[in-house]
């Protein structure tokens, strides 16, 4: 048998040249955001040796006319690509599948699916070259072979159309270059059962479709640029990832937008940083940054741009920063819960003074005086939001507090014999916070309190109306060391949202005369979508022992704790426990309704306050009370304004700023 003209189609499939440059440097995009990357795929070069090896094909096929055994007429000729003319038609006696030297192939199966590809192809079928050319991609394109040869054979019984077919070799191992962030495992399961196997470029098709997915899905900017096969049957990767040249940072104008001088210092911007240079470009990263840098408090805008770095895998990052103005005063007013009678009951005034960022490093100062009818409040704290040389991010805060607030949470209101009871105390302390678990973050402090009743002059006192003892160490002031331990739960920041606070307490008697006691506090709140309502449920409870004052027991009724009492109406105890739930739902603009119910107990725990405040006032101890209420959004918070009424038919307004605690 004699073949006709040496006619081989030829397939790189398998393997990217490194000369092909084309294939793998960056296209030009349209989109102001430069391509940092791009790929070729596996079949990127199937397409051009295939058509130039089909122009041969139609040039060496014998025109051989195709006998028909009925008149129909014959169908309508298609014109070549070229548009030169009509193509003709070879009539194929026999169509067979060979290996690449012409013997059968070793594995059925591979011939089995080089013939199942087959479309046009057929024994006793005219075909033309575009045909034979479609049919050869189905082979190459089933992934199993290398290379596709249709060799035509004169015989005599006609032309006898031979696929050779070249197999890809059997895989036994996988080099990855350049995954600096994929995991290892990524590929080991891709490939964990294909050792031995013929190499299917489909498959890696798949795989190098995965890989570029992951980095997607994690906002990498990565993605397999190079593949081909080695000998002896190893599979060589290569990926390309982005990698961070350097980070710049460039101040603007509020007003103008220009360039400008910053107060804030390069390396308080730089710390806050997760990205750092020489790590892989990541946007989701890049994200997070500047959510972290406008949580500082101290930005007004933030931006980050990335910059190609020449024909390289490298970014340069310029953030644009636009700094608040640092300080200033602020006046206004609020409403002290624990003043509940009178025209102007419980309105304060405030002064205030803050600096966001002393020294350009990010440390706050606050200095602020609330005073009301009987509240008195000087608070003075500055804070390091992050402690140079510590890498946990742990903040400081010294704190310096001298108040005179309402003592009617606990001992009632004004009695008409008896002036009412304040208490006044002086606190200094010292704090230290960090994040230790993602959405966990933890405090300790020691703080040091000088506190003590006094009357309506202003006189200490230690014993009220009814012959309670109003210290816990007789004498006009007691004096306490506490040791704080504070750790919190937050799902995220919305309050429909999980939150767990847990708070403890110890008094450190380091003389003999200072008290020591123990308090534990836990608070949780789980909030529900359910359609266009919400569901929020809340639930807190404590518990105290040792020697303490009065003023320390925990009250319970009021605006934060349970609506329709008056503030602490409901008793004061060494234990409580509140439950509140309410279901708010949207009206129009800013405007919320809300429907709640609140019960709350000192658990049996009052009488075993010292002087038993609630039991010498006649407090029912425990109690419940529900209602209905707006709230309007404002800068300050939620503006509440609630109708409720409780278990002993008695109703009341109330009315708070932010949410309930």
């Amino acid at each position: 048998m004699v073949r006709s003209c040496d006619v081989r189609f030829v397939s790189s499939g398998v393997k990217l040249p490194c000369e092909s440059t084309s294939a793998l440097a960056p296209s030009p995009s349209p989109s102001p955001a430069p391509a940092l990357l791009s790929a070729a795929l596996p079949f990127a070069h199937i397409g051009r040796a295939i058509d130039a090896a089909a122009r041969r094909l139609g040039s060496c096929l014998p025109r051989v006319p195709v006998a028909r055994a009925d008149p129909a007429p014959s169908p309508p000729r298609r014109h070549g690509k070229d548009g030169g003319g009509p193509e003709e038609r070879v009539l194929i006696s026999e169509v067979a599948v060979r290996g690449k030297d012409g013997e059968p192939l070793e594995l059925p199966e591979l011939e089995a699916a080089a013939a199942a590809a087959l479309r046009a192809c057929r024994p006793n079928a005219a075909l033309t070259v575009r045909e034979v050319q479609e049919d050869v991609h189905r082979i190459v394109e089933s992934g199993l072979f290398r290379s596709c040869m249709p060799v035509a054979v004169d015989t005599r019984d006609g032309i006898r159309l031979v696929f050779e077919v070249e197999p890809n070799q059997d895989f036994h191992g996988l080099v990855c270059e350049g995954a600096n962030m994929l995991p290892s495992k990524f590929m080991e399961d891709a490939f964990r059962d294909r050792h031995g196997k013929i190499i299917n470029i489909r498959h890696l098709d798949q795989v190098i479709k995965s890989v570029n997915r992951w980095y997607q899905e994690r906002g990498l900017t990565g993605l397999v640029s190079y593949a081909e096969i080695l000998s002896g049957g190893i599979l060589r990767l290569q990926v390309s990832e982005a990698e961070v040249n350097n980070i710049s940072i460039r101040f603007l104008d509020r007003k103008t937008g220009e360039p400008t001088v910053g107060k804030t210092q390069t390396e308080t911007i730089l710390r806050q940083l997760t990205t750092k240079k020489g790590q892989a470009y990541n946007r989701a990263q890049v994200k997070r940054d500047v959510e972290t840098i406008l949580t500082m408090g101290i930005m007004e805008d933030v931006t980050i741009i990335p910059q190609p770095v020449g024909d390289s895998n490298k970014v340069d990052l310029v953030m644009n920063l636009v700094e608040r103005p640092s300080g200033g005063f602020s006046a206004g007013g609020g409403i002290s819960s624990g003043i509940t009678n009178g025209p102007l009951s419980g309105l304060i005034g405030s002064f205030a003074y803050s600096h966001r960022n002393v020294f350009g490093r990010n440390k706050k100062l606050n200095l602020s005086l609330e005073r009301g009818q009987i509240d008195s409040i000087f608070r003075l704290n500055f804070t390091d939001p992050w402690i140079d040389g510590d890498n946990k991010r742990t903040s400081r805060t010294v704190m310096v507090q001298n108040s005179r607030t309402p003592g009617t949470l606990v001992h009632g209101g004004d009695h008409p014999d008896h002036a009412p009871i304040t208490i006044g105390r002086v606190i200094a302390g010292l704090e230290y916070s960090r994040p230790f678990r993602p959405k966990w973050s933890g405090t300790l402090g020691l703080i040091f309190q000088h506190a003590g009743a006094r009357d309506d002059k202003g006189n200490p006192v230690i014993r009220d109306f009814y012959n309670s003892q109003l210290t816990a160490s007789g004498h006009d002031y007691d004096d306490t060391l506490l040791a704080k331990f504070e750790s919190i739960y937050t799902d995220s920041g919305d309050h429909s949202s999980t939150m767990f606070v847990f708070n403890i307490e110890q008094g450190l008697p380091v003389l003999p005369e200072w008290l020591s006691f123990n308090r534990l506090t836990a608070r949780l709140r789980q909030g529900y979508e359910i359609g266009p309502a919400r569901l929020l449920l809340s639930a807190s409870g404590g518990h105290m022992e040792g020697n303490f004052p009065p003023h320390e027991a925990f009250a319970i009724g009021g605006t934060n704790s349970v609506r329709g009492y008056e503030e602490g109406a409901v008793g004061s105890g060494r234990s409580y426990a509140v439950g509140s739930g309410e279901v708010s739902c949207r009206m129009f603009g800013p405007l919320e309704g809300v429907v709640f119910g609140d019960y709350g107990s000192d658990l049996g725990s009052g009488p075993k306050v010292p002087g038993d405040p609630a039991g010498a006032r006649g407090k029912p101890g425990s109690g419940f009370g529900y209602g209905v209420g707006v709230r309007v959004d404002s800068p300050l918070g939620p503006l509440r304004l609630e109708y409720a009424f409780n278990d002993r038919q008695a109703s009341r307004f109330h009315f708070g700023v932010g949410y309930r605690n």
